[in-house]
């Protein structure tokens, strides 16, 4: 089956591990093979993985899309969970979901999870900022 992808102007995306720009008007692709596809919205630069959850989602994407180095992301995607639930064991369900996904080697899907992780920290963060300032302690 093929997947059918409407570009706007600029827009960019990742089809396979090329790096794709639209040009100044839009653009309707057909990926008639099962590579891996990313939109601009779901790709996350390396210097934007700037906490532990988006640094999980940056390394799921990297075996999306890089599978000639999966041993190096399972190393470093299994290092990173370890430290993670440590420091957040409310998130252990939302892990198990994600590496369930990333044993079964279907990555977009962990990567789905893994935004809703990023969501989950950033929950986190902010309830213990919302703390901080009115002296409890989480």
């Amino acid at each position: 089956m093929s997947l059918k992808i409407t570009l706007k102007p600029h827009e960019r995306m990742i089809i396979a591990a090329a790096a794709i720009t639209n040009g100044n008007s839009t653009a309707r692709l057909t990926i008639e093979n099962n590579v891996p596809v990313l939109r601009e919205k779901d790709i996350l630069t390396e210097k934007d993985a700037f906490s532990p959850a988006r640094r999980i989602y940056y390394i799921v994407q990297l075996m999306y899309l890089d599978q000639e180095c999966l041993t190096d992301h399972h190393r470093i995607y299994w290092d990173l969970i370890r430290a993670f639930v440590k420091v957040s064991p409310s998130s252990m369900k939302l892990i198990d979901s994600i590496s369930g996904h990333v044993l079964c080697t279907r990555y977009y899907q962990a990567l789905k999870l893994a935004r809703k992780l990023i969501g989950h920290e950033q929950a986190l963060i902010s309830r213990n900022n919302v703390g901080e300032k009115e002296g409890s302690t989480i």
